[in-house]
């Protein structure tokens, strides 16, 4: 009997940083978060579009990310939707990620919220921002693909 690792159950994505950038490299990490927002989470309460990740003083935070409170949110608790949250990522890959970075064109982009055993996590990636033709021919490729699909699925009827 063969045991497969669970794969992570999906809580949001963000589908504008796949269109906006090149993904180069991907990182998991776990976040810092407080009580309403984890409850706020498994509500599916998030929204990642608008993040982007900073580096302060050696460390990662997530910006912009989303996390509605729930109207249950305790009342002696300020929630904060849009509160900056940091990552947890291991000294020497934010050192290589500072040093990505620092380079022309480089970000750091949300990418992912899912469940990993119990735990919350963030894809991340180091992503370079993509020009305005080539957001084009992604476009062009996805309808190209798209009739394909549509050829084939009246070929078989």
């Amino acid at each position: 009997m063969s045991t497969k690792p669970a794969t992570p159950a999906r809580i949001a994505d963000n589908k504008k940083a796949i269109f906006n950038y090149f993904i180069e490299e991907r990182y998991e990490t776990g976040m810092v978060l407080q009580g309403w927002e984890v409850k706020a989470i498994r509500d599916g309460r998030v929204q990642l579009t608008d993040g982007y990740v900073v580096i302060r003083e050696g460390e990662l935070f997530v910006i912009g990310c989303q996390i509605n409170p729930t109207r249950t949110t305790s009342t002696h608790v300020i929630a904060l939707p849009d509160r900056t949250k940091k990552l947890l990522l291991n000294k020497a890959e934010i050192e290589r990620l500072v040093g990505k970075v620092e380079q022309k064109g480089y970000t750091l982009v949300p990418l992912n919220m899912h469940w990993k055993n119990g735990k919350i996590k963030l894809e991340i990636a180091l992503a370079k921002g993509k020009a305005e033709h080539d957001k084009r021919d992604t476009i062009k490729d996805r309808e190209g693909r798209r009739e394909v699909e549509r050829a084939m699925k009246h070929k078989t009827r």
